[in-house]
């Protein structure tokens, strides 16, 4: 027998203390940015965030652009997919200056600091062999980690055009989500995700973004649409859709996109990830088939809009529980989301009287109160690692509604005392495209 075949064995005892000895500790993990040595970097979990993050700004550019631009009236497509664009682009860079430091730095249980202002410290130092990590993501470089974030950050400002369409001036838009990006988004963002937040201390769970993308974007567009009041005809006149063709094309971006949204949060190539795509997938469809079946039932027939919206209501209902559920647990969260948020663009609309135009918060409002609650009961320790619980959840629920639907409304109303909220009359019969761009859809 060979010594190490003997080692192996448990036969050769002598070598043991020098054996435990030659092991060297792995350093702690760090507990803020910091440089760690190029070596340290995991090649496939870097590759696959950078997919992630290219997967996730797809499902706004050009996913929410087609997704919502085939559902408003043709006079008003360009200036909704110019919202988008514009969005797209602003929060990018107020991320850059400010967002990513506030959000995802340590600093208080409320907010985090200002070391990464202008993403200063997001070093590569090729002579030293060091690069610059997350605390939050320590084997990818940080510059890919903010990256990743950013198009959270993008695509839940960009959520929110759905509930104004048609009737919000394009210069007070912009004025609005530049300042909730920083004044509501990247505080919760910092609450939920980052180490020291309040909530995750608390033990609220949010693999990828229930409460922090969805339930956040969902209130907040509901409230945009109180403070806008409806558009004229709502309630009186048909409000034809200018192409589902479009909408259908956009929820398939949206599909395929989520993937590396949810996927790419467990922030690792690695059994999580794969998981976390499965049991998106699964949601997906089930979320699909319930509000179709509903729709069914209750109004006589299957619809390829009621299609589209169920499969991101599923979509959002697991957003955050990705990475803590089975896959026979997805098929339930995407039937009771599909089903709920069904409820949610009909009934609960009608009950609430707001012109949330493209249901805002009916589906990304609903989805992720019920897939954040849910989350709390299905959550499994053996694939979490942790323990879930309803109670905390609905904590962290009610916080993010409260927090973002009152900072919205104050901004909102500050807004209005910048620039005004809603275009004139006229400006609105004529249409955005042309009384906002001067540009119109061709023929």
């Amino acid at each position: 027998m060979s010594s190490y075949a003997q080692a192996a064995a448990g036969t050769v005892t002598e070598t043991a203390p020098a054996a435990a000895a030659a092991v060297v500790p792995s350093p702690p993990p760090p507990s803020k940015p910091s440089l760690v040595g190029q070596d340290t970097i995991n090649g496939a979990d870097t590759a696959w965030m950078m997919t992630s993050t290219a997967l996730v700004l797809l499902m706004t550019l050009p996913g929410i652009a087609l997704f919502y631009g085939g559902m408003v009236r043709k006079k008003s497509v360009i200036n909704t997919m110019a919202s988008v664009v514009a969005i797209a682009a602003m929060i990018s860079l107020l991320w850059f200056a400010v967002g990513y430091s506030l959000a995802f730095t340590p600093g208080s249980s409320w907010l985090g600091g200002t070391d990464r202002l202008w993403f200063s410290g997001l070093n590569y130092l090729k002579e030293a062999g060091q690069v610059a990590v997350s605390h939050v993501a320590p084997n990818v470089p940080e510059s890919v980690y903010a990256m990743f974030q950013l198009t959270f950050a993008i695509i839940t400002a960009a959520l929110i055009v759905g509930a104004f369409v048609e009737r919000m001036r394009f210069s007070a838009m912009l004025w609005f989500i530049g300042m909730w990006s920083i004044v509501v988004y990247a505080p919760i963002a910092h609450w939920v995700w980052e180490p020291g937040g309040w909530l995750v201390q608390m033990g609220v769970l949010d693999f990828a973004g229930g409460s922090v993308v969805h339930i956040n974007a969902g209130i907040s567009g509901l409230v945009c649409a109180y403070m806008l009041g409806a558009r004229k005809g709502y309630g009186k006149e048909p409000f034809e859709p200018f192409n589902l063709g479009l909408t259908m094309a956009g929820a398939g971006l949206l599909w395929v996109g989520w993937f590396g949204f949810n996927a790419g949060s467990a922030v690792a190539s690695d059994g999580r990830a794969g998981l976390a795509m499965a049991v998106t997938h699964i949601a997906a469809s089930a979320g699909a088939i319930s509000w179709m079946l509903g729709e069914w039932v209750m109004r006589g027939r299957p619809s390829l809009l009621g299609l589209c919206s169920g499969l991101v209501a599923g979509l959002v209902a697991i957003t955050p529980a990705a990475g803590f559920v089975t896959p026979r647990d997805a098929v339930i969260f995407g039937a009771v989301a599909g089903l709920a948020c069904y409820w949610g663009a009909t009934g609960l609309k009608r009950m609430l009287n707001a012109d949330d135009s493209l249901d805002v918060f009916g589906v990304h409002g609903i989805g992720g109160i019920v897939g954040s609650l849910m989350t709390g009961y299905f959550a499994s320790k053996n694939i979490s690692g942790v323990t879930g619980s309803v109670a905390i959840q609905a904590i962290g629920v009610l916080a993010v509604l409260a927090y973002s639907g009152l900072m919205s409304w104050a901004l909102l109303w500050l807004t209005k005392v910048i620039v005004g909220l809603r275009v004139d009359e006229n400006s609105e019969l004529v249409g955005l495209d042309v009384s906002q761009h001067r540009e119109h859809m061709g023929t």
